[in-house]
């Protein structure tokens, strides 16, 4: 499969599952989790939602080679799965009955492996000007 359409179906997934998710945040989850809970799901949510659209629009943008625009996408979609994922794993530890605080690292990782995954557009973009 070609970069282009792996973008594009990776940014087409997140926005599914942004929504989907958004979704059952919005109708089921208030019974079983606290407000910060839901809050810190919804943050999930919204960075999902960011990334799909950034793989979508990514996909059309010419960043000056193939394999810049492979880095751009595997930095984005690995940050954003460890980031979100894990903000919504920890979303229920209050309700688990088994510790999952191992995850609480891997937020930040996800969340530094997305800035350097913009940083890298800011380069590739000064690069080709």
């Amino acid at each position: 499969m070609k970069l282009k359409n792996k973008m594009r179906l990776t940014g087409s997934l997140f926005m599914l599952i942004s929504v989907l998710l958004g979704a059952i945040a919005s109708h089921y989850l208030e019974p079983l989790l606290s407000s910060e809970a839901i809050a810190s799901f919804q943050v999930g949510v919204r960075y999902l939602t960011y990334h799909g659209l950034a793989l979508l629009l990514f996909s059309i943008i010419n960043v000056g080679s193939k394999k810049r625009k492979r880095i751009f996408f595997v930095l984005i979609t690995l940050g954003n799965v460890l980031f979100s994922g894990s903000i919504f794993l920890l979303s229920f530890k209050e309700v688990l009955p088994f510790s999952i605080g191992w995850v609480g690292p891997i937020t930040p990782a996800g969340g530094g492996i997305l800035i350097l995954g913009w940083c890298f557009s800011v380069w590739c973009f000064i690069k080709k000007t």
